[in-house]
């Protein structure tokens, strides 16, 4: 895949990942509008509301914990239960995406390939499902840029629009337990040669 631009440097670190992806134009008054993006699918608007709550909710855990342990204790339990019920959840939405892609993704934007070719400025809907945690993210990106590829496909770039700080944090938390478990995978490649 191409890298972006020199002017574009790295505001944000990036990762190589595999994720179900869905892409489609936005129309016009879609791009215009700032509202957080709906789905046609009701269970993938739940799974990623249940996500973006959880996110919204970690200051509150935080204050819990400096105060009672116990139901600090009751309460991770409890996330755990909805965390896995929320992975059910997500094998089902996974059935309505093809296969699973390899994308550049960083809080910033996403690189893909493509069937399509999408002209530099425009709109689109990203569809998403992170995993293995399988976050459901729907988003609005714009095309940074769009390059032939083999195969009929095109390499594209984006850049995220209009994120709420809820969807940014679950990129970005994303995006460091990736980097942190190549990191692992890296030290235990690298563990038997070195010793």
């Amino acid at each position: 895949m191409s890298t972006l631009d020199e002017e574009d440097r790295r505001e944000y670190y990036r990762i190589e990942d595999t994720i179900a992806l869905e892409i489609s134009p936005l129309s016009a008054f879609d791009a215009a509008n700032k509202e957080v993006l709906q789905d046609a699918s009701p269970l993938f608007n739940l799974l990623s509301e249940l996500h973006l709550s959880e996110f919204e909710s970690q200051h509150l855990l935080r204050q819990v914990s400096e105060r009672d342990r116990a139901l600090t204790a009751f309460l991770k339990a409890q996330n755990k239960r909805i965390e896995l019920l929320s992975q059910v959840m997500a094998h089902s939405v996974l059935g309505e995406f093809g296969e699973l892609q390899r994308v550049i993704l960083s809080e910033g934007g996403l690189e893909f390939e493509h069937h399509m070719a999408y002209a530099a400025g425009s709109h689109l809907a990203v569809k998403m499902v992170l995993m293995p945690q399988a976050h459901g993210l729907l988003l609005r990106a714009r095309v940074t840029h769009c390059a032939p590829r083999s195969f009929g496909t095109f390499d594209i770039g984006t850049e995220f629009d209009s994120l709420t700080d809820a969807q940014r944090q679950l990129l970005a938390r994303h995006i460091l337990q990736k980097q942190a478990q190549q990191r692992r995978l890296a030290r235990e490649q690298n563990g038997p040669e070195a010793t």
